[in-house]
């Protein structure tokens, strides 16, 4: 298991977190069910390589600075938009003894035959909830499209699960689906089509005065 050091925040003015994130470190905050909420920071680039190790839903030891460790996720995470850094992490302490109900990224894999004949891929989902004790639940859910032609579709149901946890998404949500070829209309056909008779002016006007 991945481990990080965290320490508490005491002082929790806006200057004194300006200054922590310019000195590489993330404010965050540790809660959970049984665990008070606390402030705490981390090392920005430790923090980065941990997540890296463990993947976004993976459990990290992190010991705060009186000692005590907590088994964690990471329950959110805040950026800056606009340099892309971490500001705000929200470190949330799990019972390894219960279940979870999380959401997993997931991985088309292989290469659908409908693609190359035309078909267009459409993933509808790109994540899936998944139940399972906290050590369990697995970095990404692989989907293997190498079967799929056109108008073939995979839904949740059609997934096996693994032996260590269970799919909490609806069966019927479709995961991915190749869809038909759109049909292009060759240019002209349809102004041709509808394209309004022409009536001579003159000729109705003789008409009416013969009437």
């Amino acid at each position: 298991m991945a481990t990080l050091q965290a320490n508490a925040r005491e002082d929790l003015r806006r200057s004194e977190t300006r200054k922590l994130r310019a000195e590489g470190f993330v404010p965050g905050v540790l809660y959970g069910k049984k665990t008070a909420s606390t402030a705490v920071f981390v090392p920005g680039l430790e923090f980065t390589k941990t997540l890296r190790q463990v993947g976004r839903n993976g459990i990290i030891d992190l010991t705060v600075d009186n000692g005590k460790k907590h088994q964690v996720m990471v329950h959110d995470l805040q950026q800056d938009v606009i340099k892309g850094h971490i500001t705000h992490i929200d470190f949330f302490e799990v019972d390894m003894t219960s279940e979870l109900d999380v959401d997993v990224s997931v991985n088309l894999v292989g290469d659908a035959p409908g693609e190359k004949e035309g078909g267009v891929l459409s993933q509808m989902l790109y994540s899936i909830s998944v139940r399972a004790l906290p050590k369990d639940i697995p970095e990404q859910i692989d989907v293997d499209i190498s079967e799929l032609g056109i108008n073939d579709s995979i839904a949740v149901g059609d997934l096996k699960s693994g032996a260590k946890f269970e799919f909490h998404s609806e069966d019927e949500e479709t995961v991915v689906a190749i869809l038909p070829p759109t049909t292009e209309e060759e240019p002209g056909e349809e102004d041709e089509e509808q394209e309004p008779e022409l009536v001579d002016s003159d000729d109705d006007e003789e008409e009416s005065k013969n009437d």
